[in-house]
């Protein structure tokens, strides 16, 4: 099938509108992710999430009901050169006139025995952060997506013992007046997928150096969380709703203890 960028753009607008734009249209109302005024980096990885994330915000740019300004920022952690080339040409074939800035991570991080996929990312985020900042940018967007969200509710309680969400919008704590915003927030995987997969558009995968070398035999914890959901969801086909839902649904007066925003712990009997 021969690319043409005018089908896949036009296909935005029509036959993914409800599954695509729709979605990532309401979670920019709902959590009012975009304003007037705002400058934002929309953070490119390279895979698939992201370079819809671009797109669809090129599409909101299109209706342009209040001023606003886009930069698509694409950070370089160490790519291998065949990546990097992959990711330059499926920006160029989609029109997304990235901005590119290197930095020296994967090499940096390839050593670290202990969490190094939080510390890869923890960087990458303050990377990210310093350079958006630096372009005069006051939001990074990231294209972390619905299936993302849910995942990680899961991954905390089985793996780190905490409840807590991907939220669809953070404040930097180390970047003053710079906001994180997920406007991928409401988006299924399976339609990215199917967006991919209709276009015949292929996107980097995880293209770190670690990972590429010490995945366990039994799969990423993440790709086990996965697999966890899809069972579930065989025996009750509400259970990604119901998780997702959860995180609104927080009793306080029910749980055996929590941090506030200051990072105080409270106890349930703390008043008795």
């Amino acid at each position: 099938m021969k690319f043409d960028i005018a089908t896949v753009e036009e296909g935005l607008r029509t036959t993914y509108a409800r599954r695509l734009f729709k979605p990532f249209a309401k979670a920019i109302v709902e959590y009012k992710l975009v304003e007037p005024g705002d400058k934002i980096a929309v953070c490119i990885s390279g895979g698939k999430d992201s370079m819809l994330m671009a797109k669809l915000f090129q599409e909101l740019k299109r209706h342009n009901k209040f001023p606003f300004e886009l930069v698509y920022l694409v950070m370089d952690p160490g790519y291998a050169p065949e990546n990097r080339a992959l990711l330059a040409r499926n920006a160029e074939m989609l029109g997304v006139p990235i901005t590119v800035f290197e930095t020296d991570i994967f090499e940096n991080v390839f050593a670290i025995e202990k969490s190094p996929c939080y510390i890869c990312a923890r960087m990458r985020r303050g990377h990210l952060y310093h350079r958006a900042q630096e372009l005069g940018c006051n939001k990074i967007a990231l294209g972390h997506h619905y299936d993302d969200v849910i995942e990680t509710i899961l991954m905390g309680m089985l793996y780190a013992g905490q409840i807590q969400t991907m939220l669809p919008k953070v404040n930097s704590a180390n970047f003053e007046g710079m906001q994180l915003i997920r406007p991928m927030y409401f988006v299924r995987e399976r339609d990215i997928l199917t967006w991919c997969r209709e276009n015949d558009l292929h996107f980097l995968r995880c293209a770190c150096k670690f990972t590429e070398t010490s995945v366990p035999s039994g799969g990423s914890k993440r790709q086990r969380v996965k697999e966890l959901i899809r069972m579930l969801k065989q025996e009750d086909p509400q259970i990604e709703q119901n998780i997702f839902k959860s995180m609104e649904n927080v009793s306080l007066s029910m749980v055996m203890g929590y941090k506030d925003r200051e990072g105080v712990r409270h106890r349930f009997d703390d008043e008795e």
